[in-house]
């Protein structure tokens, strides 16, 4: 039970490298939601009673299958479909790599046709992806799932603030965000890392997708561990556009990540800077302190995202929805 007296949300977590297993530490002290799936490429996991997220990550990191877990695993070559069969998860973070760039949609699909209902939340970072996912609305509304997208940190967390501080303003002129990751070791966060890889000059999603870890690693001697990325295909653009909060070419998304020191490269930010009714040009910025990882920035506003989407299927709400549309719930 939560605190609140009500029956905790079962939710589950789909992916289970560096991000899902962050999401597993997260939800471990919430009380309003009970962890009770997993699936990786390997196997998946099942307790509606809920599940330990220290003896999972250990198997995982043993073993490289949450599906070694005793007795609840189960190893399988369908990993996800087996799991939306077997649970009874009222909705799911999707802490999966977007590589190939149609693997969420195919995901939306798969828990589309399975009969499941229920809510979806995705991290996703292209612009081109979000739009796969945009395609599905109806699919997804007629199969009564509530699907979140973009609700990681970036886009997520950083779009909605800009959505909020652009109230202050008669026009956007810009919108700006700009990340610093720190993580001490890029193999806990590696298809991260590739996607990252994959907004670089010479590099796209195939590419990235088909290097070996030891060209990553090559890659990244070359660099001291450092990718520096500008103007990325990013979907804060196409959710701050459908928000009506300005036109996709006014947001610019760049970054340095340091995939050797966990200490932040440079402080993430967004900066909005619009024109008042007065007449006035200013700037708002809002920064998110140095200290939280990028687990926290992302897992965090996930599962609130989560949660309000819960309570928009509780009401019959469905379809596809951005973190620009709707503002989290804290989950307590």
């Amino acid at each position: 039970m939560s605190e609140l007296g009500n029956p905790a949300m079962k939710v589950g977590i789909l992916g289970f490298g560096g991000l899902g297993q962050a999401a597993a530490r997260v939800l471990a002290p919430r009380q309003e939601m009970s962890w009770v799936a997993a699936a990786d490429q390997k196997g998946y996991i099942y307790d509606p009673a809920g599940l330990d997220a220290d003896r999972c990550i250990a198997v995982y990191r043993d073993r490289g299958s949450v599906g070694y877990l005793e007795p609840q695993g189960h190893l399988s070559q369908d990993s996800i479909q087996d799991l939306i069969e077997r649970s009874n998860a009222e909705g799911y973070f999707l802490a999966l790599p977007n590589l190939p760039n149609t693997f969420m949609a195919d995901v939306a699909r798969k828990f589309a046709r399975s009969g499941w209902r229920g809510v979806l939340v995705d991290a996703l970072k292209r612009t081109s992806a979000m739009e796969q996912m945009l395609a599905l609305k109806d699919e997804l509304q007629a199969a009564g799932i509530t699907y979140m997208t973009g609700c990681g940190a970036t886009p997520g967390l950083l779009t909605a603030a800009a959505a909020i501080a652009a109230q202050s303003y008669a026009e956007i002129h810009s919108v700006k965000i700009t990340f610093g990751v720190g993580i001490a070791n890029w193999e806990a966060y590696r298809a991260t890392i590739r996607e990252d890889i994959a907004h670089m000059p010479g590099y796209d999603v195939e590419r990235a997708r088909a290097m070996s870890d030891a060209e990553v690693e090559a890659l990244l001697d070359k660099t001291n561990g450092i990718l520096a990325l500008e103007n990325m295909e990013h979907a804060d653009d196409l959710m701050l556009e459908l928000a009506g909060i300005c036109s996709r070419d006014r947001v610019t998304v760049g970054g340095v990540v340091d995939t050797r020191n966990p200490k932040k490269p440079l402080s993430t930010n967004v900066q909005v800077t619009g024109r008042t009714f007065e007449g006035k040009t200013s700037t708002h910025t809002f920064t998110l302190g140095d200290e939280t990882s990028m687990a926290a920035n992302v897992c965090g506003p996930a599962f609130g995202y989560l949660k309000a989407g819960i309570s928009l299927h509780r009401r019959g709400m469905y379809g596809v929805l951005t973190a620009a549309e709707v503002m989290p719930q804290f989950v307590r």
